[in-house]
């Protein structure tokens, strides 16, 4: 039990149609503040892209998300808030939203690993 450690984590959801406050999830953000670890994963289903709101470019979508992992690397590219602390970071893209891209209230949990446990995220809440 003393090799987990605590995290956070968020899932990334896809609105197409704010108004309509329907959405599927197309990633995950998790922060371990003790592994220094922020990571995203994500993967938009085309398919339901399409039924949701086939105007959509995905290509933008993924322009959008790809923003947000830069973020999480803390690159340079990632603009002023890729320069925040991790934490911040993990805040700023964990934020609400009212745009086409949320996450979802945050979540807590214990890891031994925490590039394992978003894949495990990923896999059971996207894929």
């Amino acid at each position: 039990m003393q090799d987990r450690v605590t995290f956070e984590y968020a899932i990334i959801r896809l609105v197409p149609k704010v108004e309509r406050e329907e959405f599927f999830n197309v990633g995950v953000i998790l922060f371990s503040k003790r592994k220094k670890y922020l990571g995203i994963k994500y993967e938009i289903n085309t398919s339901k892209l399409k039924a949701f709101a086939p105007e959509i470019e995905i290509q933008l979508l993924n322009d959008y998300l790809n923003a947000w992992k830069l973020i999480c690397e803390g690159n340079a590219a990632g603009g002023k808030i890729g320069e925040f602390e991790i934490s911040d970071r993990f805040r700023w893209l964990a934020a609400c939203r009212s745009t086409i891209i949320q996450s979802s209230k945050t979540h807590p949990g214990l890891c031994i690993n925490p590039e394992k446990e978003l894949q495990d995220i990923f896999d059971k809440y996207v894929l």
